[in-house]
């Protein structure tokens, strides 16, 4: 997977909490908390791994809160033109299980939470902001990243 290139992995509590290799409180904005991907993964501190977001590279993620039905595997009709619209990108579930994960390239440097009329959210993460991975990827996603800016302008 390309994230595993870069040098922004933490460990997570199992409340999602950053936690360094050593098991101290890590930060999503002090670098000095962050590890490998290789070091993140060979710790056994909490209950698995987080990439944390920077402005360096313009990596953003895409959260899709309760689009995923998890005995199915079927996603909600709002999601799936999501996800399509992504393109071929990174797309994992996240640690709840009924949530996505689209990872790509954009220019986002504060946040943004989108309220759908049906009470579900898409959440964009972008700078200074760290995400709990699963590895687990949906589908048969590529293990590249794509840009999403277009996509991101239409959702905003």
């Amino acid at each position: 997977m390309e994230l595993k290139t870069r040098d922004r992995w933490v460990r997570r509590a199992a409340d999602k909490r950053p936690l360094t290799v050593a098991g101290k409180a890590a930060s999503s904005t002090n670098a000095r908390a962050w590890s490998t991907y290789e070091e993140a993964s060979a710790s056994s501190v909490g209950t698995g791994l987080g990439f944390v977001l920077s402005d360096v590279d313009d990596i953003v993620c895409l959260d899709l809160d309760h689009c995923l039905n998890p005995l199915t595997g079927r996603l909600a009709p709002w999601a799936a033109a999501i996800v399509r619209d992504a393109g071929a990108t990174y797309v994992e579930v996240s640690p709840s299980g009924d949530g996505l994960h689209i990872w790509g390239y954009a220019n986002v440097r504060q946040g943004r939470r989108i309220r759908r009329p049906d009470g579900t959210a898409v959440e964009i993460y972008g700078t200074g902001r760290y995400i709990a991975m699963t590895g687990r990827r949906h589908g048969n996603s590529p293990s590249v990243l794509a840009g999403l800016e277009p996509l991101i302008r239409r959702l905003l």
